[in-house]
């Protein structure tokens, strides 16, 4: 087949989608809109940008990202089989139905909430099939479901027993900043080592408990902390309840995972033993959390969450 991956690839997670389509004998084309920057011609585009995006509730980078998508589909003869597009509430409709003219079947997936990103819904009906890792908003904008995905495996000769932290987690700098000190301090009253990194331009740190960067850091490099970490931890965001990918880090690298998110109670991979659900304003986090052994999930249920898993479900599941 002849697929196009069109994605805001900030991170690096949707390479593997097509590293992944590619080994199966796909041919891929990844267009990464993160590459196209949109300098303002002069300070009334700025003004006019600002109306529009108050008003008129589009925007002149989103345009732009669509353009360029459009003129790099065009330099491909061959009609794709499929389009996915990722993040596409950072692309403006028009562009998004021109897609149709250079695929058979155009699919959309979000990995955010439409209460937190509104523009996903003026997009939705731009594409053939749409996919949302947010059980409720596919129940609400009649969405097919579908969580993110594992992207790592387990080093077998890694050292299991020994490890640099107990707890590990990185993020960017937002309103669940207060939960991510309370968590700190319940580690650091049991003595529990931790490693918690955040992302921010302009935050300064005031302590030693959580390392402020200002550059993000690749993914290589975020693995790295990972596997030498014993447990990570996951704090979604609020009115979030879709899963993040660091619960599929979790899976995985079968490693134990600590979450404010109560909604993985649901998902079939879930067992206490391996996942600690706290509360966000109180966390409590036992001591002997850590002591017991991860226990490993059944293959039948584990390989619905891999990239194979993933991609048999969103690309090729309602193929004819």
């Amino acid at each position: 087949m002849h697929i196009t991956l069109v994605s805001l690839d900030n991170l690096g997670m949707n390479a593997y989608i097509a590293a992944n389509l590619e080994k199966q004998g796909h041919i891929v084309h990844h267009i990464n809109f993160k590459h196209y920057k949109y300098k303002y011609p002069s300070v009334f585009h700025k003004v006019y940008n600002f109306i529009l995006k108050a008003f008129f509730k589009t925007n002149l980078k989103h345009q732009n990202h669509g353009k360029e998508i459009v003129k790099e589909l065009q330099k491909n003869n061959q009609i794709q089989d499929v389009i996915l597009t990722i993040k596409g509430d950072f692309i403006d409709p028009k562009s998004i139905l021109e897609f149709r003219k250079f695929a058979k079947k155009t699919i959309g997936f979000f990995n955010d909430n439409i209460e937190r990103c509104p523009n996903i819904k003026r997009v939705i009906p731009c594409f053939d099939e749409v996919y949302s890792f947010e059980k409720e908003d596919c129940e609400k904008f009649d969405l097919k479901f579908a969580p993110n995905w594992i992207y790592t495996n387990i080093d077998e000769t890694a050292d299991k027993n020994n490890f640099e932290y107990d707890v590990f987690t990185i993020g960017s700098i937002d309103k669940r900043l207060p939960i991510l000190v309370r968590i700190a301090e319940e580690l650091k009253s049991k003595q529990i080592n931790f490693k918690f990194i955040t992302y921010s331009k302009k935050h300064k740190p005031t302590d030693g408990t959580i390392t402020y960067i200002n550059k993000f850091i690749p993914l290589s490099e975020v693995d790295q902390y990972i596997s030498r970490s014993k447990v990570l931890l996951d704090i979604n965001r609020a009115g979030q309840m879709g899963l993040t990918f660091r619960v599929f880090e979790s899976l995985g690298l079968e490693k134990k995972l600590i979450t404010t998110n109560s909604d993985i109670k649901n998902y079939d991979f879930y067992n206490p033993n391996n996942i600690l659900v706290i509360d966000e304003k109180n966390p409590v986090i036992p001591v002997d959390f850590f002591q017991n052994e991860y226990e490993k999930i059944p293959d039948s249920i584990f390989n619905k969450y891999t990239l194979e898993g993933w991609v048999d479900n969103v690309i090729f599941k309602n193929q004819q």
